[in-house]
């Protein structure tokens, strides 16, 4: 049944999705489906034993002493594979030999350690019936006679001292186990309330099932919403998608166009501050070529006095009569040509708004999204109602499916299971309690031997006289003696019982612990189990063959165990691809299909945009041959680049004040003097505003950047025009002709950007029944709380340290009983004892009996002998 309901788990989903293979997929929107509601488990199947767990250390230690090999899988394949017993030759058949010695190999360890237990429990209540034989004839330390030794009382300490030892290696040893007893009791007692976490939990496993289904199916409609929104923005998106492609060749031709509009207005700008700009320049230097032609003049009429033909003036006369010809002006703007022939061509060019045109281009190829809009109108009502049909699909298949009835079944299974378990829980407490019981007077029988060796430790030590005589011993000293013969006696009578119990709790909870909780622990466990033909020799896989009656499948109780211990789908640990196929059973090809076929159906017609009409042709034709490429503009570069004047008018003045010097005190001396102040007057308010003043500067430097400017423009203007003109023709080609093949392309991609939606919708439902829905986590928990922790931490882990802390006290009883029959020799009261005589009295405090009537057989002998 749970298997059916993990089949409805995908069934939920089946019909929702398609795998369509689109032959250009691009990225799509992320579409955020949220995530699987999912209540987190309560079990926490890991226990912690505290402080005894030290003891479950060493008792791991000693039993990797008892058994270091490795868990042998192998050899267990092979004796669960082998038949042994249906015939009377099948043990002696040589592979059934071997596999017996390898197993007792393996077992040595237990098989010795079992055989010394049997040879305690055999012998040792032998050993105390001879031992009780031979006392009560006088023997093995019956005869109430003490010989007296010089070391007698380093014998008594030493004796005294080693059964202390030994009593608390014993006292040692019954904490372990009485520790062991009780912390199992103390843990079946509390796995009621781990056994209610884990019925929890397979509860929350099976409420939570159909409440993740729903919230896959309801997903899709993440996905419808994210597929309207696009058909609804159909304009936005695929026509924004058209208008992109169009755009890469559109609008390059529309802004060369347009850039051409902005040069004809730069181009006129340019015209008219060359011709503002040369008649402020030519009226500068005008004047200033008056001037300087009226002071050369002058000073020619000077330099012809007849002052200048005396010998001492006449040299320097010469000299300034030839410097007068750099008194002159070396920018000439004058003879510059006009430019207004093409600036009334400009005029002419702008009287029609190229701009204008250019804009009523750019806005018809910015409609492209209201034309998609208009023409896919009623292809998008069809394809809404596509989407709104697998919605009602879905919702009427999910609820035809009987999930409801399949976890109400299991949910009664599970109630009953429940029931079950609390109704003979009690039952396990009681007899737990009787378990414990039992522990316990084996415990007791310990504690007993124990008081009896601790009272006569006490008794004796403390009631013992040195100066007494064996015979004149203290009661206290005597009762201490008889306590440790007590302390014996219950020894022989307990151990042998002590010993059964031992050695049946070791070798079932210490191969229990090698052969289960340490293979369990590593998965080796899994891997036997997983062996070929193990459990079904007719099978390959068992649960393989339990679930999907094929045997075949690659299905491993090890891998279960792992993917559900990962808390991942039932669907992915299961793998129940092999019955339920996801990637068939998610699939609306049908659907998807019909979308795709009506999305090719789109057809668009952009025969109505026109990005530049032929007016706007002929204007840029009129604007490159309106004759700016004639001008000189190299003649315009020179006079530009030129001085004001031929020689600097200061240094000229100078120079001419210096050679008026020279002449003899008179009136040429101070008529040249004059004409060189005039020089600088002339230099100071004329040169100098030309050169310094804003209005001429300004003119200058306009001048300067507009020829520049035209000069640019007008370079290769005709083949410049041509360009754009081509590129505005092969832009309308492209929307007349051929945009047809951008709209499919464009069209198919956003066919395949709503069939992503499915896709990714589809990646998450898979992902989800993988690793969220219906997560098995609660399963793992179920075995490694019967396992882990029931079976090896709870019952194991107390029962081996159980025979652990009982056989050791068990064994330290043997030195413990020689020990306390030594012992008792010093305390106990003797009825006779060595005499000796006066010389040989000394200092030993006895006294000769004979002399106080006390009757010495062996003195007696000895004097009838001699």
């Amino acid at each position: 049944m749970a298997v059916e309901l993990c089949l409805l788990l995908l069934l939920f989903c089946g019909s929702t999705i398609s795998e369509v293979q689109p032959i250009y997929k691009p990225p799509p929107g992320t579409l955020d489906f949220g995530f699987v509601p999912a209540k987190t488990y309560d079990t926490g199947a890991y226990h912690e034993p505290g402080a005894i767990g030290i003891l479950f250390k060493i008792v791991h230690a000693f039993l990797y002493l008892v058994q270091p090999n490795t868990f042998p899988q192998d050899l267990i394949r092979k004796l669960a594979q082998q038949q042994f017993g249906n015939t009377q030759g099948d043990y002696q058949k040589p592979e059934n030999v071997v596999l017996t010695l390898q197993a007792i190999y393996y077992e040595i360890g237990f098989i010795v350690s079992a055989a010394l237990g049997l040879l305690f429990i055999l012998l040792l209540p032998l050993v105390g019936l001879c031992f009780c034989m031979c006392r009560c004839c006088d023997n093995c330390g019956g005869e109430m006679h003490q010989r007296q030794k010089k070391n007698a009382d380093c014998q008594r300490s030493c004796f005294a001292t080693f059964l202390f030892v030994a009593s608390l290696i014993i006292s040692v040893g019954v904490l372990c186990a009485y520790a062991a007893n009780q912390h199992l009791t103390n843990q079946v007692r509390g796995a009621k309330k781990l056994v209610n976490s884990n019925f929890k939990d397979l509860k929350i496993f099976l409420n939570d099932t159909p409440a993740q289904i729903d919230y896959l199916v309801n997903q899709y409609n993440t996905t419808k919403d994210k597929a309207l929104s696009d058909l609804n923005n159909v304009g936005p998106v695929l026509g924004t998608r058209v208008q992109e492609q169009l755009g890469k060749e559109v609008r390059p031709a529309l802004d060369a166009a347009l850039t051409m509009a902005g040069a004809i207005r730069e181009t006129k700008e340019a015209l008219e501050n060359v011709s503002v700009s040369v008649e402020v320049l030519q009226e500068g230097t005008e004047r200033l070529h008056a001037n300087l032609t009226d002071v050369k003049m002058h000073l020619s009429n000077t330099l012809n006095d007849s002052a200048c033909n005396a010998a001492q003036a006449a040299s320097t006369c010469n000299i300034i009569r030839n410097s007068l010809a750099q008194l002159n002006i070396n920018a000439n703007f004058s003879g510059l040509p006009g430019v207004s022939l093409q600036l009334a061509r400009i005029n002419d060019v702008l009287k029609i708004d190229l701009s204008s045109l250019v804009q009523k281009g750019y806005a018809a190829f910015n409609d492209t999204p209201d034309l998609v809009v208009n023409q896919t109108r009623n292809i998008l009502s069809d394809i809404k109602s596509v989407l709104e049909s697998i919605g009602s699909n879905i919702t009427t298949f999910t609820r035809a499916l009987p999930v409801q009835k399949i976890l109400a079944d299991l949910m009664v299974h599970l109630t009953q299971s429940e029931a079950y378990v609390q109704d003979y829980f009690p039952l396990v407490e009681q007899y737990d309690f009787y378990r414990w019981l039992g522990c316990l007077i084996l415990c007791c029988m310990l504690v007993l031997i124990l008081v009896f060796y601790y009272l006569g430790l006490l008794c004796g030590t403390c009631g013992y006289d040195k100066h007494a005589s064996p015979t004149t011993r203290g009661c206290i000293s005597n009762t201490g003696g008889n306590f440790l013969m007590a302390g014996v006696g219950f020894s022989f009578l307990f151990s042998w019982v002590l010993m059964i119990v031992v050695v049946l709790t070791f070798v079932t909870g210490g191969n229990v612990e090698k052969l289960v909780c340490e293979p369990f622990e590593d998965k080796n466990l899994f891997k036997v189990l997983d062996t070929p033909y193990l459990l079904n020799k007719h099978w390959k896989n068992y649960l393989a063959g339990i679930i999907f009656k094929n045997p075949n499948v690659n299905l491993t109780f090890e891998k279960v165990y792992s993917d559900c211990k990962e808390n991942k789908g039932i669907y992915t640990s299961l793998h129940l691809e092999h019955l339920f196929n996801i990637n068939e059973l998610l699939n609306i090809s049908m659907y998807t299909e019909d979308v795709a076929l009506k999305i090719e159906h789109i057809q668009i017609n952009l025969s109505k945009i026109i990005l530049l009409d032929e007016i706007g042709k002929e204007n840029l034709l009129n604007f490159s041959s309106s004759g700016i490429d004639g001008i000189d503009f190299s003649a315009y570069l020179t006079e530009i680049n030129k001085s004001v004047t031929k020689v600097d008018l200061l240094s000229f003045a100078n120079d001419l004040e210096a050679r008026a010097d020279q002449l003899p005190k008179g009136a040429l001396e101070n008529a040249l003097k004059g004409h060189a102040n005039n020089i600088r007057m002339i230099h100071n308010q004329q040169v100098v505003p030309l050169e310094q003043a804003m209005k001429y500067v300004k003119a200058r430097s306009t001048l300067n950047q507009s020829i520049r400017l035209l000069k640019r423009t007008s370079s290769e203007l005709m083949v410049k025009v041509k360009n754009v003109i081509s590129a505005v023709n092969a832009a309308q080609d492209l929307i007349n002709n051929n945009a047809s093949q951008v709209i499919v392309q464009e069209t198919k991609k956003y066919m395949d950007t709503i069939i992503g939606y499915f896709e990714q919708y589809t990646e998450w439902v898979k992902e989800s029944i993988s690793m969220e829905v219906a997560a098995c986590k609660p399963i793992a928990n179920v075995i490694d709380t019967a396992v882990d922790i029931f079976l090896c931490s709870y019952i194991a882990d107390s029962v081996n340290t159980f025979w652990f802390g009982l056989g050791g006290s068990s064994m330290f009883l043997i030195p413990a009983i020689i020990f306390a029959v030594k012992l008792s020799k010093y305390y106990r009261r003797m009825d006779t004892e060595d005499v000796y005589d006066d010389t040989e009295n000394g200092n030993n405090g006895y006294h000769k009996e004979h002399l106080y009537g006390i009757h010495n057989p062996v003195f007696t002998s000895s004097v009838e002998q001699w």
